[in-house]
């Protein structure tokens, strides 16, 4: 079992550093912190250090890299995960600035709030059964000067995966869904009314059901638990463009409505 609490003195110093890049809003420059973070395991402990600096509750987490095309773009063979404190998730509609945030991008994304505590042992089925549904938007962000596509993977990891905000539509009760129906949502960004990017939810490890899955597995694995009422942003549909000033609107199919955001 991974020990997130063994953090190191370089390891606390980059939390740091990360900490108060977020708190000034001042970019980092990568290279000068690349080479103190070289494994998953470093990252993540850097991260459970950020949190902790944030001395904020975890409201819930992302999982990033969720396709093919992610992985390969961050150098990965597997999903990664971010901690997202309470002040991160919004309920639709919502309003944001340009100005709380660094360089930010949008995500389209299939939330899941956990209604009971989830286990690692959970089936898909039973994990649906455990939760609600809802359409969302994302809003991932560094501390990094152009970071996106060439942040480092250790970098996102250590940088809470990049989290910023997500924006939530109303929950959708499980009860009756299977599955596959998860495996049927399309979904289409708009701001303005111009069409940004659509995708599915295919996208997310074939199924957003999959990376709620591995995610509750690694959380087990570093002795943490999802615990009734947190949230997961599951991954997203599309590759996702920088977020700019205006109305967005994100409409799902299969039933799971749509999200809108304002962004000032």
């Amino acid at each position: 079992m991974t020990n997130l609490t063994d953090v190191t003195a370089q390891e606390a110093k980059v939390a740091e550093t990360l900490f108060n890049a977020l708190e000034t809003q001042t970019k980092l420059v990568e290279a000068d912190v690349k080479d103190l973070v070289t494994t998953d395991e470093s990252a993540y402990r850097v991260q459970h250090a950020l949190t902790e600096l944030k001395k904020e509750k975890v409201g819930g987490y992302k999982v990033s890299l969720t396709s093919k095309q992610t992985q390969d773009m961050f150098d990965s063979d597997s999903p990664l995960y971010g901690v997202e404190v309470e002040h991160q998730w919004l309920t639709s509609p919502a309003t944001v600035k340009l100005t709380d945030l660094m360089e930010p991008l949008i995500e389209v994304e299939l939330v899941f709030t956990a209604n009971e505590d989830l286990s690692a042992n959970d089936s898909l089925e039973t994990l649906l059964r455990k939760t609600s549904v809802s359409p969302a938007v994302e809003l991932p962000d560094a501390r990094f000067v152009d970071w996106f596509p060439s942040l480092s993977k250790h970098m996102v990891m250590a940088d809470s995966a990049v989290s910023g905000r997500v924006v939530y539509g109303t929950p959708h009760d499980t009860s009756t869904m299977a599955v596959q129906d998860l495996e049927k949502v399309e979904a289409t960004l708009k701001l303005d009314g111009k069409e940004l990017a659509s995708g599915a939810s295919t996208e997310v490890l074939g199924n957003p059901l999959n990376s709620l899955s591995w995610l509750v597995k690694k959380l087990d694995s570093q002795g943490l638990k999802l615990t009734a009422g947190q949230r997961v942003s599951s991954g997203t549909f599309v590759l996702p463009p920088h977020l700019e000033a205006g109305h967005y609107t994100c409409d799902f199919t299969n039933g799971f409505g749509s999200v809108d955001l304002h962004v000032q």
